[in-house]
């Protein structure tokens, strides 16, 4: 089989300030597998050392034990065989994630099907996703939202859990009017009672749901007692047990996160189990991640509004992913991109 790796940078129109630190760019390694047969299939690793604690370099790593794998083992064996040999060679989920999304993308090329219908005979045709707007002054965030508003999305996010949160978030909530969903993202910088305090003072602007207020299974689970918001984890659900405690009335799951497609498949089925709520989003990922987290999210039905409309903060960045009536189409054609 051959493997080749590819490093690129993506890099943002405009600096993205969260509570874990500002973004300003993206290192993205893309994997590509061919077979004997022809068949190609493209993946992507992701890691976001900021928010994940894996570098670039670790998954680089990772990717190149990988390739010694594939290209020593027989590629006909089946995909999972593939994975498992790739884990047992590094466990690494980000860098997994790139290997998983690959073979799916070569199986839906095998058989002239997108990989969502490779997963489920009753996908959406559309996924419903969410505007992102960083943590910036009243004016930025206001400006954001009604550019959101213009372009047809229906939730927007906003970062949370520096400076003047109250008056960003009533400024987002003047510039959208009514009915759109408002949800925050607090990316865990309060504590419990600081998250109480901020919930009760920001309710009032009408939440969808608080995102990742607090870290900790302990924390977020003695905040849904205490606020009548709806809570969900997204670092927190990295926490062994985390995705079947039913701490938390919806969890946020990523692909690097969750080893790709087939493991995110998976993490979704643990998080209904407990009776929470499973929607996808990215680590502002690249193109290749985004499309394999429309085709997962699509397969599960999530219909959550989901954080995969992050292609457009990049300049430079070609895509065929557009917001329309608040949601993003599927691709249909063989594979991921069609």
């Amino acid at each position: 089989m051959r493997v080749t790796i590819h490093a690129r940078t993506l890099r943002l129109r405009r600096p993205l300030a969260t509570a874990f630190g500002t973004i300003e760019h993206r290192e993205i390694l893309e994997l590509e597998i061919e077979d004997g047969d022809g068949f190609a299939g493209r993946g992507e690793a992701a890691p976001l050392e900021a928010y994940d604690g894996v570098s670039t370099a670790r998954a680089r790593a990772a990717l190149e034990a990988y390739r010694d794998v594939l290209q020593a083992g027989d590629e006909n064996r089946a995909g999972g065989e593939l994975l498992d040999a790739c884990r047992a060679a590094d466990d690494l989920p980000q860098a997994l994630a790139a290997v998983d999304i690959a073979l799916w993308d070569r199986a839906g090329r095998r058989a002239g099907q997108p990989v969502a219908r490779l997963l489920s005979d009753h996908g959406l045709d559309a996924v419903a996703v969410n505007a992102t707007i960083g943590a910036s002054d009243r004016a930025t965030a206001a400006a954001g939202a009604a550019a959101a508003l213009r372009a047809g999305f229906r939730c927007v996010k906003l970062k949370v859990g520096t400076g003047d949160d109250a008056g960003r978030v009533a400024a987002v909530r003047a510039a959208l009017g009514p009915g759109p969903l408002l949800r925050l993202d607090a990316n865990g910088a309060w504590s419990v009672e600081e998250a109480v305090r901020a919930i009760e003072t920001l309710a009032a602007a009408g939440l969808e749901l608080v995102e990742e207020p607090v870290h900790g299974l302990a924390s977020v689970r003695a905040l849904r007692d205490r606020v009548a918001v709806r809570i969900a984890m997204d670092e927190t659900a990295a926490v062994p047990g985390a995705l079947a405690s039913g701490a938390a009335d919806a969890v946020c799951l990523k692909l690097g996160r969750c080893g790709g497609i087939s493991g995110l498949l998976a993490c979704a089925t643990l998080v209904r189990a407990s009776g929470a709520e499973p929607y996808v989003a990215s680590t502002f990922d690249g193109p290749l991640g985004i499309a394999a987290a429309l085709h997962a999210a699509a397969a599960l039905r999530i219909e959550t509004p989901c954080g995969l409309a992050t292609l457009d903060l990049f300049a430079d960045c070609e895509h065929p992913f557009v917001v329309r009536d608040g949601a993003i189409a599927v691709p249909s054609g063989p594979g991921l991109l069609g």
